[in-house]
């Protein structure tokens, strides 16, 4: 959707006589990026904004300390002066002072050069809770969604809480039942920003009692790795593995070697068997593997 250009190599690994790769939509050389894609923040809701703030000193610790130009962005919610307010002044405590409030109250506003020349200068940005829905409805595709996958490919590093972090995965949850066991019908899923792809999201993990129903989205996509994030935790990613941090924790859900899953033979309300299931539960100063699918212990555990 978004792709990056690299050279090809030749057999031998030499690139001297090797050709730019082309964009597959212009067919114009692509340059490959200078930098290392930037980090992703997922934040599992209700995060400390008025104390220690541990999880969002650290989103502004990678966008650049207090030398960070950052932007939140309110279209998920419906009350943008609000909630964005909060942001501001959260950030503003910890000592970030370019801070400022987008709005994206339809897709026009994707368009204006105004919204894409703060993106541009960001260093970090930050959506806020509401509704994935609308996130994904109202930049979808949109020069918004272009602008953000480009800049994070050259480094820009992007965050997210509750919606926002939902909306971070390629197959994403817009909604369905809490505190419910696993039964076919009770999750209701749709394509997501992809911004981290390989995974489903779902956030207010463990105070909502989400685990029915990202076995029941899972269930129908084996695939995708399943992450339950707590409140007041983040899952940082940062190129093939991501880190926790927070007073929570943050939950893998892995059916790729699941031994049967009966969710075809199902109609809606119907009970769930699967059989072969791993999971992994990652507090503060944990990691995973996203590729080989592995746990990362601290460091003081590892000797």
């Amino acid at each position: 959707m978004h792709p990056a250009g690299a050279e090809i190599m030749s057999e031998s690994g030499d690139t001297r006589n090797s050709r730019p790769a082309r964009s597959p939509r212009t067919g114009r050389p692509v340059s490959p990026p200078s930098r290392r894609p930037g980090p992703l923040v997922l934040i599992g809701g209700a995060e400390d904004r008025t104390g220690e703030a541990r999880v969002l000193r650290e989103f502004v610790r990678l966008a650049g300390g207090l030398k960070a130009n950052l932007v939140v962005v309110t279209v998920a919610t419906e009350h943008p002066g609000e909630v964005g307010g909060e942001y501001l002044a959260a950030f503003r405590r910890i000592g970030c002072k370019d801070v400022t409030r987008l709005d994206i109250p339809d897709r026009a506003h994707t368009t204006r050069p105004e919204t894409t020349a703060r993106l541009e200068a960001a260093t970090g940005v930050f959506f806020t809770g509401g509704s994935q829905l609308r996130i994904t409805n109202l930049l979808g595709g949109s020069p918004v969604d272009q602008l953000l996958h480009r800049r994070r490919g050259e480094g820009l590093v992007l965050g997210g809480t509750s919606a926002g972090a939902a909306m971070m995965s390629g197959t994403m949850i817009v909604g369905g039942a809490s505190e419910s066991s696993p039964r076919a019908g009770v999750v209701e899923v749709g394509p997501g920003m992809e911004f981290l792809r390989g995974v489903m999201v779902d956030q207010h993990f463990t105070r909502r009692g989400r685990t029915g129903r990202l076995l029941a989205a899972l269930a129908r996509y084996p695939h995708l790795l399943g992450v339950g994030i707590d409140e007041d935790t983040a899952l940082i990613a940062d190129g093939p593995a991501f880190r926790v941090v927070g007073s929570g924790a943050v939950t893998v859900i892995d059916l790729g070697a699941v031994t049967f899953n009966n969710v075809l033979e199902l109609k809606d309300n119907g009970h769930l068997g699967i059989c072969g299931v791993r999971m992994h539960i990652l507090p503060d100063g944990f990691g995973f593997h996203l590729l080989d699918r592995t746990p990362i212990l601290p460091a003081a555990r590892q000797t």
